[in-house]
């Protein structure tokens, strides 16, 4: 199981799946060219939200969901968080009920 990780500090933020930098998907989607943000509702935490759920789920329910999974999730990140994939996919299940 994959497990999510992301580190804010002085020097900026880290954010690792399995221990290796997580891709931004800008191929996909590209909602901030400034890489990943959280904490907050943005283009940086959306483009969070998209890497995480497209690593974790796939590509279409990444940009099916991207936009409320991180309203419900990344903007609810503290600075320093941690996610399975299972994780991930309880969310996309709860998001799919609303």
């Amino acid at each position: 199981m994959k497990i999510y990780t992301g580190t804010r500090a002085f020097d900026g933020l880290d954010v690792r799946v399995d221990g290796v930098p997580l891709s931004p998907y800008f191929q996909l989607e590209t909602f901030s060219k400034n890489g990943f943000e959280w904490s907050f509702e943005g283009a940086e935490p959306r483009q969070l939200a998209l890497a995480i759920l497209a690593d974790a789920v796939g590509e279409a329910t990444a940009l099916r969901l991207s936009a409320p999974f991180m309203a419900a999730v990344v903007a609810n990140f503290d600075n320093d968080w941690e996610m399975t994939e299972d994780d991930v996919r309880d969310a996309v299940r709860a998001l799919d009920k609303t």
